[in-house]
This record gives structure tokens, sequence and C-alpha cells, in this order.
């Protein structure tokens, strides 16, 4: 690592962050808003994106930190284990034509902001609701984090902020100018901002990732050599955990892991706030079926950029923390100007998806919390002021998560918050295709599964951290170890599906659903509804 600061990466890197700071403040003319006072304009972009800006916003929006930082960090730490994100995200995409072509739709026609609209509107239950917008909420924290060790790590590999025994303000003032910049655009432009910074992001991570699968190989001596290199490495011994450090193939003991891991994290990523963000800005339920079939190209880059974390192995790189592995590793291996530019890509990577999940959990509370629990009168100006206000505090939370947790598995953030956000998907998925969970019966499974996963998360213990130092332990009745949040997610359906025969046989009231069948399947040119959420009162529904 350098002892000072690289000059040339540095001015790179500064260009490029000035370059999309003026973007993210000119995106409040980009596309102008008839009425900048309502969510539908500061919050989803006046629902006026098409195919192209949206496959940006959502890549954007999916391929994050976590990609560039810590999935090859994983990999550089412990091995082909790492790599249960690229399957995860090819399991998505089949998963996720099935089910947001139809929320898409029933959003559109009813004018749901969040997904506690649509919970809320179909079940009749501000109860649960409010479930659905707390876990949300909750679960983006740590994956805001996440993009905040990536900035971080960048700056340190740089030489900005000091080493680890510099003042914690002198170390942080830098990555807390960058997210009080991010916060001021995201303020002013709202979704826009993201939106069009994805251009420039997407672009610039697609050059790096094209430059440094083909010139890092060439100087390592080619792949043969680097995986021959990993493979040493991860057969020496961890003297943290007295076992080998890695595997160049996952044996049979982590199989469970990786597949649960790879399944569980399919199914919560398009739970979280922030995608469903990006999927209702766009403009047609077209536009939405299209991206499906496009995002893929996506999952090809993410394959390549895990493979850095091989490349870091076989390149020397010795760093204590693993999240600092791959941009020293760029550091190491290319020109300084071209470094700052792959600074720049992870940089600008950490900044966009950090703001549309900020924006995102700002609209859950002020649809889901503040106007059904607090001003239930508030108006679009009223509304439109709160969230403004809400992204900046979300903000400010994520930043406990990383002064309280361990930073150098970052992955855990992202796998921590999908505990949380998968016990969402039966109320949310299930309720896009059936009305037969009761609404009670949803709230108490969300319950159990959102205490089991939490509660087996904090026993997880780390060599850095006692709490919260991993997201698989074993599987009750199985004794294999898997992925906690799957295991809460079986939890969370059997208590719903046995308390939902239960709420049927005392007939309790299961209320008002204000949708129809064929708001499912509506497009853009037909009617919308618009309506607002009534009371959730007492009722029943037939379908």
């Amino acid at each position: 690592m350098n002892d000072g600061v690289n000059g040339v990466a540095l001015a790179v890197f500064l260009f490029f962050f000035l370059l999309v700071t003026a973007m993210g403040f000119m995106a409040a003319r980009w596309r102008k808003a008839e009425n900048e006072h309502s969510l539908d304009e500061w919050g989803l972009g006046g629902r006026s994106f098409g195919t192209w800006v949206t496959w940006f916003l959502l890549g954007g929006d999916l391929y994050t930190a976590y990609t560039f930082v810590a999935v090859p960090a994983a990999i550089y730490a412990a091995g082909a284990a790492g790599f249960f994100a690229v399957p995860y995200t090819i399991l998505v995409y089949p998963l996720i034509f099935t089910f947001l072509p139809r929320l898409w739709s029933v959003s559109h026609k009813h004018g749901y902001v969040t997904t506690s609209d649509f919970v809320r509107g179909r079940f009749g239950s501000k109860g649960l609701s409010l479930a659905v917008a707390v876990t949300g909420i909750l679960a983006t924290m740590p994956y805001i984090a996440l993009q905040l060790v990536g900035i971080q790590a960048v700056l340190d590999v740089m030489g900005v902020g000091g080493g680890e025994t510099t003042n914690w303000f002198v170390k942080d003032l830098p990555l807390l100018i960058a997210f009080g910049v991010l916060a001021a655009y995201t303020y002013s432009s709202g979704l826009r901002a993201p939106a069009l910074i994805a251009f420039v992001k997407d672009t610039l991570i697609y050059l790096v990732i094209a430059v440094a699968i083909i010139y890092i190989p060439i100087k390592l001596g080619g792949f043969d050599e680097i995986f021959a290199s990993a493979s040493e490495a991860y057969s020496q011994t961890n003297p943290a955990t007295g076992a080998p450090r890695g595997a160049l193939v996952p044996g049979d003991a982590g199989q469970w892991t990786y597949a649960t891991l790879a399944l569980g994290s399919a199914l919560a990523l398009f739970m979280y706030p922030h995608s469903i963000t990006a999927t209702l800005s766009s403009r047609s339920r077209e536009v939405i079926r299209r991206n499906t079939t496009i995002l893929p190209l996506y999952s090809l880059m993410l394959g390549l950029l895990a493979l850095l974390g091989f490349m870091a192995i076989a390149a020397g790189v010795k760093v204590q923390n693993g999240q600092l592995a791959i941009p020293q590793l760029f550091e190491n291996m290319f020109p300084a100007w071209f470094a700052g530019v792959a600074f720049a890509a992870i940089g600008i990577g950490a900044l966009v998806p950090a703001a549309i999940m900020s924006i995102a959990a700002a609209n859950l509370f002020t649809r889901n919390i503040y106007k059904d629990f607090i001003k239930p009168d508030a108006t679009p100006k009223q509304e439109t002021q709160v969230s403004k206000i809400v992204s900046l505090l979300v903000k400010v939370g994520a930043l406990v998560f990383v002064l309280t947790m361990d930073k150098t598995v970052a992955i855990n953030f992202q796998l921590l918050g999908g505990i949380w956000i998968l016990q969402t998907f039966p109320a949310l998925v299930g309720g896009l295709f059936t009305r037969w969970f009761h609404r009670w019966a949803l709230i108490g499974g969300w319950a159990v599964g959102m205490i089991y996963g939490t509660v087996a998360a904090y026993g997880v213990a780390s060599p850095t951290q006692k709490h919260f130092g991993g997201s698989a332990k074993e599987i009750p009745g199985i004794g294999e170890i898997g992925y906690i949040g799957l295991t809460a997610f079986v939890l969370n359906v059997v208590v719903t599906v046995v308390l939902t025969f239960v709420m049927r046989a005392l007939k309790a009231p299961e209320g008002v659903d204000q949708t129809k069948p064929e708001d499912y399947t509506a497009d853009a040119g037909d009617p919308g509804v618009q309506v607002e959420l009534p009371p959730a009162t007492a009722g029943s529904s037939t379908h």
C-alpha cells in the first residue's frame, strides 16, 4: 500500500467525481417534472424511463460496490465459495420475469409508490404494510453501508485520509464529504440523478473490466499461473482458524452453504426497496419484461469481476482488510492514470446505488409510516419534503453499520440485509398471485422469520467479531451449514400457511382487497385508477 497520496490517480478520480456531481445537480432539469412536488416525480422519476434508461438504472442499482469490491474480496479471502453471487444473479431473472410485470401493472393502475402500498391495498392491513416498510428500511441500511465501505477502500488505497492509526475524523472526512455531496444532489434531483449518472458508472465499469480481464492476466503470465498461485495460497493454514485459508473448488462440506446462499440471495434481491423503485420508474410493462431478458449481460460481467480475487492473490497483494484487495490490485498493476479510472468506477459504482437506496427507504417511511400513522392528510408536497429529509437520515443510519460492524468481510452487510428482506417475500410475491394467505398469518410468519434470522445471525462469531460475524449457520433438523436467511424464510412460510388455516377456521376478518384480477396485466395505455389507499377495514375478497 502506498505510504503517500497517489496524485495522478486522485486527480483522475476527482475529475470523474466532479463530473457526476455536476450531472447529479443537472439531472433536476433532465426530463423536467410537470409537478416536482410529488413522490411520483422525485422518488420515481415521473414513471417515465424507457428501456435503456431503466436498464442502466437497474444495473446501477444491482451491481454496486458489492460487485466490484465485496465479491472478489470474498474470493480473495476464502476462494471459490464467493462465486455464489454468479449463479444467484442467473437464477434471479427467470424469477423476476414472472412477478415484476404484475407488480408494475397493479402499481401503475393504483398509483402505488412502494411495496408496502401494494401490500396494504391487496390485504387491507396497515399492520402488514408497516412490517414490510420497517423491514425494507432496516435491510437497506447495511446495503448502503456496503457502498460506504467500497468508497472508503478506494480512498484508503489512494492514500487519502491516512492509515488505520489516523484520527477517525481525519480518516473518514473524505468519505463524509463524498456522501455529503451525494446527499445534496439526491435531495435536489431525486431518482433522476442516479438514473443519469448510471450511464457514466456502467460505461466506466465495462471499460475497466474489459481492460483488467485482458491486461492483468498478460502481466501475470496467464490464467494457468493465476489459478496455480491461488490454489497454493488457499492450501495454506489460516492462523486465526487453524484450517486451510480456502479452496479453489468448494468442498462437500461447503455445498449446502453455497447453494442456500445462491438461492436465498436470488429470492431476496428484488425484495429490496431500491430494486422495486427502479422497476416502478419505468414507463410500461413491456419495458420491465424487456429488461429482465437483457439484464443477464451484467451476470457475465460479474463472473469476470469475481476472477479479480484470484488475480489479486497471484499478483502478491497483501492486505489486512480484504476489501482493499481489488483497489490495491489496480494500484499495483495499472498505470496511475488508469488506476484513477478504475477507482472512479468503484466510487461511482457505490454512489449510484446508495442514492437509489436512500430514496427508496425514504419513500417507504413517507408513504407507509408518516402518511399512514403520523399525518394521514399530508399533501403531495409535504410527502415529497419528508421523503427528501428522510433520504438524508437514512445515510446517517448506514454509517452506524459501518462504525459498529467488521468491515473486513463487507459482503456480510449485504447478506445480513438479505436475511431481513427475504421475510417480505410471502406478502409481496405471494400477494401478486394469490389472496389465499391471511393478513394476520403473514404478520405472524414475518415475525417468526425476522426473530429467528436476527437471533441466529447475532450468534455467529468470526475471528474479528463476536456477533453478526457471518450469515451461515447449522440448519435445524438437517445438520448442514446453510444461509440463515433461507432457513428463516422456510420457517416464515410454514408459520404463514399453518396460521392461515387457523385464521380461516376462526373466520378472522380478512381485510378488503382493493385490486382486481385485470389490474395485474394492465399496461401504460390502460387508464390508471390512481386511488388513495383507504383505511384498512374488515372485509373479504374472492380473488
